[in-house]
């Protein structure tokens, strides 16, 4: 099934502007597990043109599919109306030419995005995705061979370490999350599994304010405010965030400030109030935008 909307499909998943990992990858198709309600759904996607081709097995409809692809690849967002915001901006003008077809690759499992948002805090990449894969594939329901994410409660009785692994079972065979590579926030990812399974209803969120929300989830042990928009941005889709920590302060300086030394909190506040609806967006193209453009190495 084809959509006729504008994407690059590889450059969406792979950004690493995202809470969850790119799916799984064989040949030109990326796969991966969805809950889909309660139900697990096996999805297929690929590039075709300009647009993306995807089937799916599981027991939903074909419109229920379609709905499932077209939030997680944020595919009702009109891009041709961004690209001329960008071009109406001298300081982003050129920034659709490096990102054609980048979209938002939204978490379909807020709990994922959330516990996948700490554990990217000060970590890379490459390190936090395979962290958060592993913990998949050992705690995660296995459907048709892919691995979909432990529910809140599953994730709840994993144990933290090696020490607590041999004091309450009498040995330890590394099954635990700091042997997934999570080291220190570990207890913040058990801690915040256990508030959201007492404390806050993860389908109360997306019917908040921008800012209830920020501080609901702010809430969270291990999540600032760099981390709460990532989760409001990728995992609840909220637009008006704009995630930003040193990179993004050094980029919307040199761009706006003339390179002048400014505050991640007032980056934060500029981004919000300059690009309005479309901050998330923004902050997304100018990351990229700036790896690939060579900004990144200017301005380090």
């Amino acid at each position: 099934m084809i959509i006729d909307s504008l994407i690059d499909l590889n450059l969406t998943q792979t950004s690493g502007q995202t809470s969850q990992p790119p799916w799984i990858k064989s040949g030109d198709v990326f796969s991966q597990v969805v809950m889909v309600g309660e139900k697990p759904v096996v999805f297929n996607a690929k590039q075709s043109g300009e647009y993306l081709d995807f089937d799916f097995k599981g027991d939903i409809t074909q419109n229920e599919a379609l709905s499932t692809m077209k939030y997680i690849y944020d595919l009702d967002f009109d891009l041709d109306k961004f690209y001329k915001y960008l071009s109406n901006h001298a300081e982003l003008a050129e920034m659709s030419r490096f990102c054609r077809g980048l979209r938002l690759f939204l978490a379909p499992d807020p709990f994922e995005c959330i516990i996948s948002s700490i554990c990217s805090a000060n970590n890379s990449i490459k390190r936090w995705t395979k962290s958060i894969s592993d913990i998949k594939c050992r705690w995660g329901c296995e459907y048709d061979g892919f691995y979909a994410f432990p529910g809140i409660s599953d994730f709840s009785d994993i144990f933290l370490d090696d020490d607590e692994e041999i004091d309450l079972c009498g040995r330890c065979d590394s099954n635990n999350l700091k042997s997934c590579g999570v080291g220190y926030r570990a207890p913040y990812m058990r801690k915040a599994s256990q508030l959201l399974t007492l404390e806050t209803d993860l389908s109360e969120i997306p019917k908040m304010s921008y800012e209830e929300a920020f501080e609901t989830v702010l809430e969270l042990p291990g999540v600032g405010p760099k981390v709460a928009d990532c989760i409001l941005l990728y995992g609840f889709n909220f637009k008006e965030a704009f995630p930003s920590d040193v990179w993004i302060k050094r980029i919307v300086s040199h761009l706006y400030f003339e390179g002048k030394d400014i505050s991640v909190a007032k980056v934060r506040d500029f981004g919000m109030e300059e690009f309005g609806e479309y901050a998330g967006y923004v902050q997304l193209y100018m990351f990229h935008y700036a790896r690939k453009s060579g900004l990144m190495e200017k301005i380090r």
